[in-house]
């Protein structure tokens, strides 16, 4: 029928909201040390909201997981996950990452290596439609600004020119980076990356 022009499903003008916004990777060396995965959850975590931000949405509470190599049957095995609930929805992302580095230290069991950490933004909802409540929290300052500038000074100079403290400094590759030796050249995007021929 449709063929003939006879419309059978419907058009959606606007996508539906997403239910979760989850960032996680894999690291390329297994990681021990807290202070490692403490950076690579906040760096995480201050993406997801990023994302979160450019969504116009807000997070009512932060997933935070780690875990082992299931395919390294030798070593130890662990997989702990929790979540943190936020007091009020926010896309803050200071808040955002002190929820997820606290979740980590819950879930953190020394003597493993861990080889992927994740966080995940749940219960969304929009952020011009906060919900109703008693101001009972003193001192709650609206940075909702400040994270604008964030985003446009990250936008303008590249992910990560601005960074919260706890996400580590740039420069040598971190022990929870991962592999990228094989990754494809940038070519169409990075002078560092045009071919050079030579005749």
């Amino acid at each position: 029928r449709e063929l003939q022009g006879t419309p059978c499903i419907g058009l959606d003008d606007q996508p539906q909201p997403k239910q979760q916004i989850m960032v996680s990777r894999s690291f390329g060396q297994g990681v021990q040390r807290i202070d490692d995965l403490n950076e690579a959850v906040s760096t995480f975590a201050a993406r997801a909201a990023e994302k979160l931000r450019k969504d116009g949405s807000a997070a009512g509470a932060v997933l935070v997981f780690i875990r082992t190599s299931p395919f390294k049957p030798n070593d130890a095995q662990y997989s702990g996950s929790i979540t943190v609930p936020m007091t009020r929805p926010t896309s803050d992302t200071g808040r955002i990452v002190q929820a997820a580095c606290s979740g980590l230290l819950r879930v953190f069991r020394s003597g493993f290596r861990y080889a992927k950490a994740g966080v995940m933004l749940v219960d969304l909802e929009g952020a011009g439609q906060p919900q109703g409540e008693l101001d009972l929290e003193p001192g709650v300052v609206d940075r909702s600004r400040l994270m604008a500038v964030v985003d446009d000074v990250n936008q303008r100079f590249g992910r990560g020119s601005l960074a919260v403290a706890s996400a580590g400094t740039v420069g040598p590759a971190k022990q929870w980076g991962m592999k990228q030796e094989r990754r494809t050249p940038n070519y169409t995007t990075s002078w560092r990356d045009i071919p050079i021929v030579r005749a």
